[in-house]
């Protein structure tokens, strides 16, 4: 019986194929930057870039790219070949260690938010040799050597998503070891490492359905569309029988995704018609975020193939559920265990309780922060309903958890809920049985037995920018608990009563941040505001966060990012959150005025000849005054927020035509059309 997928990773210059390739030497010290975030030694550079140049030429590759993430949310590459003239009217094949190690690809046209001038053209890709490369085919059979990178300016300055990600990774290690340190742990070399399992939902359409839609073609998502009758409520899609076609399409979709090295483990059907999900197995963070890149890329292209369109928008329908990508997120320590595990003993339990209490002190604080990461046009439609969490970010920990949490906060726990019972002294904390608690599908920040799940993130978004926030400001709590537990170590106290004092008191300065109910409650929304909660409900007002003298500390102390860097993303968020408003009103009004309001003109036309059906002639003529109307007022909005309110009030009556216009002359598919696959 095979205990391995045939053909899992044969695209990837993972660590069995270096090691197959390269000398005993080089493959040790490449390893070895690899496990422990150690300088790459740039003599052994020429040896590993001919090794992968021979892989990928087998492969059937002819041309290389540095893949980098720049501030577009996407990814970017340049090709070059590896042919070289060998100055004797021939040409050899060549990749040196320069070429990999760095690139220079014009940076002029990407967003920089004001770090530099369009003439400063010069940036700068940097291998990551933490994350392997890969080979990526085009239909044609054209494949091209993928080599993940980071992307920066003259000066230095990061232009890409990776860059500050890797500088949060290793503030977080630096931190864990600290505290790993205090618990009588030997790190040695070895790095803790955030880890990342980041679930992926979406939607198919039939291809010939979204050609005939140009609002799905330009945004994404549905501008107009009257609600299917019957769409999603009766529970009967959401983990239903998967339909011959999409299963075809999703057998071939994990077999592209395990041949790039992408650990896809599950699939299923969504809530609504035509939505589906796909989740991989947990990997090291920077890892995980490039496959999920990879992944979004790899849904499309074999959607393509399929006769389908892959909407990654996070509300490409309205009144259904709309998309996200739960982001579970948890740490892996120096001693190789994963810090977010109850453990078997009161001390590994212990260390398992200073991170989720360094998690709540963590999140609230930076509440805000954590917001405005998942701040886009698109997830202001989704945030608060059909199981997407609110804009009031809180923590869910289950009723165990946070049994135990208030018996630290008087003085020690010394009991757990299913009616254990602890020691005190050395043994702080009592055994938490595994799966002690149910799931908050309406909780932003939700503890799942061994990790913590934002919910928050857009399905269309890059993980990246999340989780630099949250691995940021976890290394700030831990930075504050091992600070002060030093403190008291050094004044003579006993470990565990000086990891009780400090974990305490966090507790009660941070415990507001904890609801175990229902987000989705009127009540909930005066709670969180008696509690001083922010409820950032508009991209908006969320993106200020990251304009805070806060976030500017806060990045600065650690080295995650600049003052400078940190505005430059403020500036670019806001920019393109303005322009891709901008491009909806466009779109909302050329479709109005030159394929609704033709088609409706023709169904009044129609009907006026039938005297029995006057008062449905009637209403469309009251509705199509109405949609001129609101024409008018769409073009007349003069930012963001008006367009918005004039968009939806054009569609509204835009809607209420689609359910009057006989089917044959309404110019658009429906959504009952498109939803059923």
């Amino acid at each position: 019986m095979k205990n391995t997928i045939e053909g899992f990773g044969e695209n990837v210059f993972g660590l069995p194929v270096m090691e197959a390739h390269l000398s005993a030497p080089t493959f040790a010290s490449l390893k070895r930057t690899i496990d422990t975030g150690s300088m790459l030694d740039a003599s052994i550079a020429d040896e590993v870039a001919e090794a992968m140049k021979i892989w990928a030429m087998e492969k059937g590759a002819t041309h290389y790219t540095h893949w980098f993430q720049p501030l577009t949310g996407a990814t970017a590459e340049k090709h070059d070949s590896f042919i070289f003239p060998d100055f004797k009217d021939g040409i050899v094949t060549h990749f040196s260690g320069n070429e990999l190690i760095q690139g220079e690809p014009d940076a002029s046209s990407f967003p920089s938010g004001g770090l530099r001038a369009t003439f400063e053209a010069r940036g700068y890709t940097g291998w990551d040799p933490t994350s392997p490369a890969f080979i990526k085919y085009a239909d044609a059979g054209a494949a091209t050597l993928c080599i993940p990178t980071v992307f920066c300016g003259y000066n230095g300055e990061a232009l890409d998503k990776k860059t500050p990600l890797l500088r949060s990774m290793k503030v977080l290690s630096e931190q864990s070891i600290r505290l790993g340190k205090l618990f009588g742990i030997d790190c040695g070399e070895t790095m803790a490492k955030a880890t990342l399992g980041a679930e992926q939902e979406y939607f198919l359409i039939d291809q010939d359905l979204v050609a005939a839609r140009p609002d799905i073609l330009q945004t994404g998502r549905t501008l107009f569309g009257r609600s299917a009758v019957k769409h999603q409520q009766l529970d009967d899609h959401y983990f239903g029988a998967i339909k011959p076609r999409v299963a075809v399409f999703m057998a071939d979709l994990d077999a592209e995704l395990w041949k790039a090295g992408v650990p896809s483990k599950t699939r299923h059907n969504e809530v609504c018609p035509g939505q589906f999900e796909m989740a991989p197995v947990f990997e090291t963070l920077n890892v995980a975020v490039d496959h999920n890149m990879i992944s979004m890329e790899i849904i499309k292209t074999i959607a393509e193939k399929h006769g389908f369109t892959c909407l990654l928008h996070e509300k490409p329908f309205a009144g259904v559920n709309g998309s996200g990508k739960h982001n579970n997120w948890s740490i892996v320590g120096p001693d190789g265990k994963n810090w977010l595990q109850p453990g078997d003993n009161p001390h590994e339990n212990a260390k398992f309780m200073t991170l989720v209490v360094a998690l709540m002190k963590a999140v609230d604080i930076h509440a805000d922060l954590l917001r405005a990461t998942v701040a886009t046009a698109g997830n202001d439609h989704r945030l608060g309903a059909n199981e997407a969490p609110p804009a009031i970010v809180s923590i869910f920990l289950g009723d165990q958890l946070t049994d135990v949490i208030e018996q630290i906060e008087a003085g020690g726990a010394s009991r757990s809920t299913d009616g254990g019972s602890i020691h005190l002294g050395v043994d702080l904390l009592p055994k938490l049985p595994r799966g002690n608690t149910d799931r908050n599908r309406t909780s932003p920040f939700a503890f799942v037995g061994n990790r913590f799940e934002f919910r928050a993130l857009g399905s269309n978004q890059s993980p990246a920018g999340a989780n630099i926030v949250i691995n940021t400001i976890v290394a700030e709590a831990l930075d504050e608990i091992c600070t002060q537990v030093e403190a008291s170590l050094a004044e003579g106290k006993e470990f565990n009563a000086a990891l009780q004092d400090v974990l305490a008191e966090m507790i009660k300065k941070h415990k507001r941040i904890l609801f175990n109910g229902d987000g989705y409650t009127e009540g909930w929304l005066e709670e969180a505001a008696r509690r001083g909660l922010p409820n950032l409900v508009t991209t908006e007002d969320a993106l200020e966060a990251i304009n805070t003298q806060k976030a500017k500390d806060l990045f600065s102390k650690y080295g995650v990012l600049s003052n400078e860097e940190l505005e430059s993303r403020y500036n670019i968020y806001v920019e393109a959150y303005k322009t891709l408003i901008g491009i909806e009103a466009g779109t909302a009004l050329e479709i109005a005025k030159t394929i609704i309001i033709p088609a409706v003109v023709t169904a009044i036309t129609e009907y006026s000849a039938v005297p029995a059906v006057a008062s449905i002639t009637q209403e469309m003529s009251t509705l199509l005054e109405k949609t001129i109307a609101g024409i008018a007022g769409l073009e007349a909005a003069e930012d963001p927020a008006a367009e918005i309110v004039a968009m939806n009030e054009l569609r509204v009556s835009v809607d209420a035509l689609e359910g009057l216009v006989p089917a044959d002359l309404w110019p658009m598919p429906t959504y009952s059309e498109m939803l059923l696959v």
